[in-house]
C-alpha cells in the first residue's frame, strides 16, 4: 500500500507562488505515474499535470506556463511548483499515484487533499 500526504497548502494573493509537496510512503514512487489533481466548489475534479516514471511531463491548458510537476525519487517525493497564481486557481489539490500490474490490474492511491486559496 501507498500513503500519500499533501502539503505547501495555504492563502496567497493573486500572481503570488506556492510549491505543493507530495510525500509517499509504503512503496518506491520511481515505479508510479504521479498526478496532481484540484477540485473547485461545485466542479468536478480535473488533471492538473502529471509525470511519468521516465519524467515525460504534462500540463493542463490553463496552467502550461505557470505550474510545474516534477519528482525527487530520493527523497520519494513529487512537487507542483505554482508561479502567476489566479484566484481561479482556488481549490483542493490532491496528490495520485498510478502503475498498471499483470492481468490489466490497476493501483491506484489518493492523499487527503491540501486546500489552495488564492485571494487579494
Amino acid at each position: 500500500q501507498v500513503q500519500l500526504v499533501e502539503s505547501g497548502g495555504g492563502l496567497v494573493q493573486p500572481g503570488g507562488s506556492l510549491r505543493l509537496s507530495c510525500a509517499a510512503s509504503g512503496d518506491t514512487l520511481s515505479t508510479y505515474t504521479m498526478g496532481w489533481y484540484r477540485q473547485a466548489p461545485g466542479k468536478e475534479r480535473e488533471l492538473v499535470a502529471s509525470i511519468t516514471r521516465g519524467g515525460s511531463t504534462s500540463h493542463a491548458d490553463s496552467v502550461k506556463g505557470r505550474f510545474t510537476i516534477s519528482r525527487d525519487n530520493v527523497k520519494n517525493t513529487v512537487y507542483l511548483q505554482m508561479n502567476s497564481l489566479k484566484p481561479e486557481d482556488t481549490g483542493i489539490y490532491y496528490c495520485n499515484a498510478r502503475k498498471a500490474l499483470s492481468g490489466s490490474y490497476t493501483l491506484n492511491y489518493w492523499g487527503q487533499g491540501t486546500q489552495v486559496t488564492v485571494s487579494s
